[in-house]
């Protein structure tokens, strides 16, 4: 007995894959005190949390629980929570998390309405600041990467979760002029349309108040724009004797000339090669630059 009081309560519970919602819920039904238990918060913050089990009636109702959150909320949590082959463990704050990005959503395009307003067609690419660049080129990523984890046996929580970042990405974009509140309007419509299988009424009713004639089940699927995906520059890093001492942005397809100029202007470079001599350049096209001095 001593051995067992010399652990820790998680050890003891892990060790004897137990839980502390196994049976304990009939002990404090018994004791009257069910009520001010909160049992799934022990769950998380002591050990290992409890199979889902009538025998240990810690079973969730899904209507209790829909009518709660919604019905888009439940199917956004269990299809992100894991891999639809793997089990996983409910626990209340993940299914909280999944109801707070929804309404962030809600809120995104909702408070982005009067941005969208006489807009029509796609961005034009050549009118387009760099940040507006780099948005609609996470726009299109997040539609092609998509498509990959539900093309690859339906990884749908990966999938979710590139839309989850595309969403960060726009709630930090401030648009100043129409090609770019394009670029904002493109994301929100990308949004709705990659999730409307998975929160069907809530992408519906977002959709619609974008001010949308048709039905979002009959919109093609969004394709990735091959132009929009351009990167146009890349940042590198400059070796001096195989250390990095700097990084510069340079053109994509950069020649070794316009690169090593680059390098040799940055201060932390310069001041690496302040009195010595350069004897080889080594260049690998987009990916780094060495330079070998004496």
């Amino acid at each position: 007995m001593s051995e067992v009081f010399n652990k820790t309560l998680r050890e003891f519970l892990k060790e004897n894959k137990l839980s502390v919602g196994d049976n304990a819920v009939f002990l404090f039904r018994a004791l009257g005190i069910e009520d001010r238990v909160d049992l799934k918060r022990l769950e998380e913050e002591l050990g290992e949390v409890a199979k889902m089990s009538k025998s240990k009636a810690n079973t969730v109702d899904p209507e209790s629980v829909v009518e709660r959150y919604g019905a888009d909320t439940v199917r956004l949590y269990v299809l992100f929570a894991a891999p639809p082959e793997r089990d996983f463990e409910w626990i209340e704050s993940g299914i909280e998390g999944a109801h707070r990005f929804l309404n962030r959503l809600w809120d995104f395009v909702v408070k982005s309405l009067p941005l969208f307003e006489g807009l029509e067609g796609k961005p034009d690419q050549s009118k387009l600041s760099k940040r507006a660049k780099e948005v609609r080129r996470k726009t299109h990523r997040t539609i092609k990467k998509f498509a990959e984890e539900m093309e690859k046996d339906y990884q749908f929580n990966t999938a979710i979760a590139a839309v989850m970042e595309l969403l960060n990405e726009v709630e930090r974009f401030k648009p100043e002029n129409e090609e770019e509140k394009k670029v904002l309007k493109e994301a929100a419509e990308t949004m709705l349309k990659l999730l409307y299988p998975i929160t069907p009424h809530v992408c519906e009713e977002l959709w619609e108040k974008m001010g949308k004639k048709t039905r979002l089940y009959a919109e093609p699927y969004p394709e990735p724009d091959e132009e929009a995906l351009k990167v146009e520059e890349v940042e590198i890093p400059v070796q001096v004797n195989g250390k990095v001492r700097a990084k510069v942005v340079v053109p994509v397809g950069a020649s070794q000339e316009e690169v090593l100029k680059a390098a040799t202007a940055h201060p932390s470079v310069a001041k690496h090669l302040e009195g010595k001599e350069l004897k080889k350049v080594v260049y690998v096209p987009n990916r780094l630059i060495n330079l070998v001095v004496k």
